[in-house]
C-alpha cells in the first residue's frame, strides 16, 4: 500500500506541478511571467498581464490538469490497492496535485496559489460541490471585482458543500484534504488579505498588480 501511494503521490505531483501560466508565455509572448505584474503564474496574473485568451487558456490548463491528476489518482488506486476506499486514492492524487502547483519543482518550488488547479481536483473527487464553489467565485467576483476575494470565499465555502453534496462513502483523509487544500489555497493569498483590509487591492480590469 505504502508503495502504491507513493506512486499515486508522484503522478498527481508531476502532473500538478507542470507551470502552464509560465509555459504559455514563454511560448507565446517570449517572457517570463514572473516578472510580469505580481509576478505569479496562475491565470490572473496571466489574465492582467498578457490578456484574455492566454488567461483563459491558463486557467483551464491549470483546471485540466487538476482534473487529470485525480482520475488519474483513483484509476491506480483501484489496480494498486483495490481494497482501499477510491477517495482516498483520489483525495492523495488531489492533494499533490495542489501541492505540485503551488510549489512546482520547475521553478524552484515557487508555483500559483492554486485555485483553479484545487477546482480540477475536486471537480472529479466532489463534482457538486466544487460547482457550488465556483458558483460561490462568480457571484463574488460579479459583486466586487475582487478575484482574491472571490478565491478565498470560494475555497473556504468548499469543505462545507462537500460535506453537504457528496454522497455515499466519506473516509476522514478525504475529508481532512478538502479542508487542508482549502485552508491553502486561502494561506497563498495572505498578501491579498493584507491588501483587502487596508483597501489596497486592485479589482478585476485595473491594471494595478494583485
Amino acid at each position: 500500500m505504502l508503495q502504491a501511494s507513493a506512486i499515486i503521490a508522484v503522478a498527481a505531483y508531476l502532473l500538478g506541478s507542470v507551470p502552464t501560466g509560465y509555459l504559455l508565455i514563454r511560448i507565446f509572448r517570449h517572457e517570463d511571467i514572473r516578472s510580469v505584474g505580481s509576478g505569479n503564474i496562475g491565470a490572473t496574473n496571466v489574465l492582467r498581464s498578457a490578456g484574455k485568451t492566454l488567461g483563459l487558456a491558463t486557467f483551464l490548463l491549470d483546471v485540466l490538469k487538476g482534473s487529470s491528476a485525480v482520475w488519474l489518482g483513483g484509476f491506480l488506486g483501484s489496480l494498486l490497492m483495490p481494497a482501499e476506499p477510491l477517495r482516498n486514492a483520489q483525495a492523495l492524487a488531489a492533494l499533490f496535485a495542489v501541492l505540485g502547483h503551488v510549489f512546482t519543482v520547475w521553478l524552484r518550488f515557487k508555483g500559483g496559489k492554486g485555485v483553479a488547479t484545487g477546482f480540477g481536483v475536486f471537480l472529479v473527487a466532489s463534482p457538486w460541490a466544487a460547482l457550488a464553489a465556483i458558483s460561490v467565485f462568480i457571484v463574488v467576483l460579479a459583486l466586487s471585482r475582487y478575484v482574491s476575494l472571490a478565491s478565498i470565499l470560494g475555497s473556504a465555502s468548499f469543505p462545507l458543500f462537500a460535506w453537504l453534496l457528496t454522497s455515499g462513502d466519506r473516509p476522514p483523509f478525504f475529508i481532512a484534504v478538502q479542508i487542508f487544500v482549502a485552508l491553502l489555497i486561502i494561506v497563498k493569498h495572505h498578501q491579498n488579505i493584507r491588501r483587502l483590509l487596508n483597501g489596497s487591492e486592485s479589482r478585476l480590469g485595473a491594471k494595478k498588480t494583485a
